[in-house]
């Protein structure tokens, strides 16, 4: 364990967790709401430093990026814990339960492992990384050294000190906007002031000129209906800017939701078109392998310019960041 980076000493004990909106009061011997935050004779310590559950070398797509170095290979890790835990999430047994193994992955190794599979760069994702703070703080310092990029998969629920602590070193910023109003984002994300999640995602881009690519898990029931579609590709528009890359994912039934049903593909498709509509250059559809919308065309002349399969790169014609059929200019990060 190691000491926790944004906590309060409060009277008796107890500690006040500042990492993330929630400001959980924790009693000594306990956790905060995400599992990771353990008071300890009034020290709050992060349990999960250096525990890893998950790893692999991804490429970029899966989390997904499509405009931020295509084609390339990401270490992707994960840890144990989530400050939402979300009744349908697809990862549910690394996000719900308490980390409890000794540490087993320094910085140092994580960053060996990187070069040593030629992987690009380093992502924090299959759960929360924001929970994982520490030790994603320490690794993505190191990361900028060695010349890799680092990516943090999020749901962006995190409070302006830390952000503004780990942005330095942050390449992108992969967020998930889950509804828009309070009611739809308790009920998928047990947060109902989605607020902070807005601010953070706008100040890593504004502020910090983090690359920023948006998903909405599209739910039946939940955030399905035209409004909250259309306000989430408002929002991006209007606060990211209209070359933001918005991906509009499929949901399938997992853990709690299990009662509800795939989400439709003609409904992901009004999702595209309302996108578009509103002005977005570049929006995507999720988990339909195949579909023609996983592709990036030009906004201004709608040629093909990447093809894609899945996670994979099958056809890539842009060149030096422009369109070879009409030179406009596209928005693509890396080299």
């Amino acid at each position: 364990m190691v000491e926790a980076m944004f906590y309060e000493k409060l009277k008796d004990s107890l500690v006040r967790c500042t990492l993330c909106p929630r400001y959980c009061v924790i009693k000594p011997e306990e956790r905060g709401y995400c599992g990771t935050r353990l008071n300890k004779d009034g020290i709050l310590y992060a349990v999960s430093y250096g525990v890893v559950s998950s790893i692999a070398n991804d490429p970029v797509e899966k989390k997904p990026l499509f405009h931020f170095y295509p084609g390339s290979m990401v270490l992707s890790l994960g840890t144990f814990g989530c400050n939402m835990r979300c009744p349908g999430c697809q990862n549910w047994e690394i996000a719900h339960i308490d980390p409890t193994e000794p540490p087993n992955l320094s910085p140092e190794d994580c960053i060996n492992i990187a070069l040593r599979e030629h992987s690009k760069g380093i992502a924090w994702t299959y759960n929360e990384p924001t929970v994982w703070f520490e030790y994603t703080y320490q690794t993505s310092k190191i990361a900028r050294d060695k010349g890799l990029y680092t990516v943090y998969v999020t749901n962006g629920y995190i409070n302006e000190e830390p952000l503004d602590t780990i942005a330095p070193y942050l390449s992108a910023y992969r967020v998930d906007i889950k509804a828009f109003n309070p009611e739809s984002y308790f009920r998928i994300a047990n947060v109902k002031d989605f607020q902070p999640i807005l601010n953070s995602v706008t100040r890593a881009k504004k502020k910090w000129g983090i690359h920023v690519e948006i998903v909405t898990n599209v739910t039946p029931t939940i955030n399905d209906d035209e409004k909250q579609l259309r306000d989430i590709a408002v929002w991006i528009r209007d606060s990211l800017g209209d070359e933001t890359p918005w991906h509009v994912t499929r949901f399938i039934p997992h853990y709690n939701l299990r009662d509800l049903n795939i989400t439709p593909q003609s409904t992901l498709e009004m999702a595209y078109e309302i996108g578009r509509s509103e002005g977005l250059k570049y929006v995507y559809i999720g988990n339909v392998p195949g579909h023609r919308y996983e592709n990036t065309y030009c906004y201004n002349c709608n040629n093909l310019l990447i093809e894609r399969y899945g996670f994979y790169i099958e056809k890539f014609l842009i060149k030096d960041n422009k369109c070879p059929y009409c030179g406009a200019e596209q928005y693509i990060t890396g080299d």
